[in-house]
Formats: C-alpha cells, sequence, structure tokens
C-alpha cells in the first residue's frame, strides 16, 4: 500500500541542515536526522517527478545492510525508530516513521567509494575507449556485463547537486586524502561488496557495482549515507545474466534508459516521468527490498 509520497520535508522545529538529491538532513541534539524522500535523481539530476515509497524502501534496505557489515566496519546508524529520537522528532511521526534514520554525525571524506564486480554502466563506456577503469587495467575482449576477473575499485569525486561526479584513479584518492587512509578505503569497502555480493546472489541479485561514503567520527572511519540500495548500486536479477548486454534491473538503471531513449541532454530542467515509468520503476524498487530483507514495510 503506497503511503503518502513525501518529496520535501519542512519540520520548523529541527534545524534544517541541507537537502541533497534524495535525503533532507537536519541536526538534532548534536547528531543528524536523515530523511529519505521520495525524490530521485538519475545523471545527477532531481526528476521532477518522485517515486512513492522510494524513501522508506531506501532506509529499510541501508538498515538491513548496516546490521550486516558492522562486524567489519562501524556505521553511523543509531535507530530507526521514531520512539528513539529526540522529543522534539516525534511530532512529526508520521512523516519519520519507515523513511528516517538518527546518525552519528562525522566528517564526511570527499571520495565516492565506488567497487565493480561487473563490467556496466560508466566502467563499460570507459573501457572500451581505453582498457581500463580508473586506472585499472582490465583484461582485453571482455563484454558488456562481464563479470570480472575480480571486483576492483574504483573511485570518484563528490560533487554537490547539479554536477556530476568525475572518475579517478586510486594514485589521485591518496593525493586528495593521505596514503593509510586510501588504503584503507579500498580494503573495507572491497570487503564490504564481496560480503554483500554473496549475500545477494544467495537471495537471486547480482549486485554489479555499488558505491559506499565514509567519514570520520573523533578519528574513526565509519560507513555514513546509505549503503547497497538500488539508488547507490546496480542490481541484477541473477535468474535473467547474460553477458554481452544490457541486463533487467531491480534499480534505477530502468529510469536511466527511458531518459537516454528519450534523448534527454542530462541538463536541467529534467523532463516529466510518464506514470508508467514512476509505477515500473517502484515495482524494481520493491523487488530489491523484498528479495534482500523478505519484507515488504
Amino acid at each position: 500500500m503506497v503511503k503518502e509520497v513525501i518529496i520535501e520535508t519542512h519540520f520548523p522545529d529541527l534545524n534544517l541542515l541541507k537537502r541533497g538529491k534524495v535525503r533532507d538532513i537536519y541536526e538534532v541534539d548534536g547528531e543528524l536526522l536523515i530523511v529519505a524522500t521520495d525524490r530521485v535523481s538519475a545523471f545527477d539530476v532531481v526528476m521532477a517527478d518522485p517515486i512513492p515509497d522510494k524513501g522508506r524502501i531506501l532506509t529499510q534496505i541501508s538498515a538491513y545492510w548496516f546490521r550486516e557489515m558492522e562486524d567489519l566496519i562501524p556505521h553511523h546508524l543509531i535507530s530507526t525508530r521514531v520512539d528513539d529520537y529526540p522529543a522534539p522528532c516525534r511530532k512529526y511521526r508520521d512523516v519519520l516513521e519507515g523513511r528516517s534514520m538518527l546518525v552519528k554525525r562525522a566528517d564526511p571524506i570527499p571520495i565516492e567509494c565506488v567497487v565493480r564486480g561487473y563490467l556496466a554502466g560508466s566502467g563499460w563506456k570507459e573501457y572500451q575507449q581505453r582498457g581500463e577503469i580508473c586506472g585499472v587495467r582490465l583484461p582485453e575482449g571482455l563484454v558488456e556485463a562481464a563479470l570480472l576477473p575480480h571486483a576492483i575499485f574504483t573511485p570518484s569525486t563528490k560533487e554537490e547537486v547539479g554536477s556530476h561526479d568525475i572518475n579517478i584513479t586510486f594514485e589521485e584518492v591518496k593525493e586528495r586524502v593521505g596514503e593509510g587512509l586510501a588504503e584503507r578505503l579500498r580494503e573495507v569497502s572491497l570487503q564490504i561488496y564481496e560480503r554483500a555480493r554473496r549475500m545477494a546472489e544467495a537471495k537471486g541479485i547480482i549486485i554489479a557495482d555499488t558505491k559506499f561514503e565514509f567519514g570520520l567520527r573523533s578519528g574513526e572511519l565509519i560507513l555514513i549515507d546509505e549503503l547497497l540500495t538500488p539508488d547507490s548500486s546496480r542490481f541484477w536479477p541473477a535468474e535473467g545474466y547474460r553477458p554481452g548486454r544490457p541486463q533487467h534491473s531491480f534499480d534505477k538503471q530502468f529510469l536511466r534508459d527511458y531518459l537516454l531513449s528519450i534523448s534527454w541532454d542530462k541538463n536541467l530542467p529534467p523532463p516529466p516521468l510518464p506514470p508508467e515509468i514512476v509505477s515500473k520503476t517502484r515495482e524494481r524498487y520493491l523487488e530489491a527490498l523484498k528479495r534482500l530483507t523478505g519484507k515488504l514495510f
């Protein structure tokens, strides 16, 4: 059952810090309240039309993965239960329930930690042009959606809303954050991906690639933002996987494919989304939630 669609939140008693592509972020008692709206972005542009229930789906999938990975690295999630939130938040329960997280505040590291296990998206394009991705040389003769010999770390910059992230090499990551931290980011990103890939494959989902975000809290590296969701990952149904062509997906690739089909120039303003595209995108997000967690709200 679709609940109220939330495009933007307005909580007068709370301190709004930022509206991201999808999330509204508030400061509460020194920590952060992250509210996942139903906004959807594609090619780093926020669409004018929301995807109903999307924020609730992302929140539940992230919470699931944070719990599964906490022995590998600490994370920022404190609670998703409104009853656990500071008192000023509770009057907004109707909006917050199911689509929000109270999290520890941290200093974000300005790197998108992308891990790829399969050749797709911008990685496939870069491979076709140069035979490598972010400076990582790959074997010749690979086809689209091919399983890579091993997962690779292909970082990018983290840009503001409306700007495109830029792929960078590992050497550039070291220059930006220091060698020790860069090595740790690569190591833990690959560890998380490999565990998630095994778990998801057992549930019929191939995680082709994903991106992680990290922050520092009192000098400790922690996972932040979202984790292994259809917004931050490329999910393919294992039963239909066929290398050498684009794959069906449980993520917003369906939306991207539609936008490519109408030759949108990827700049503002975004085109309107037909109802059937909105509905089918929602169905894919719901299928990812159901397969991964065994639950639907």
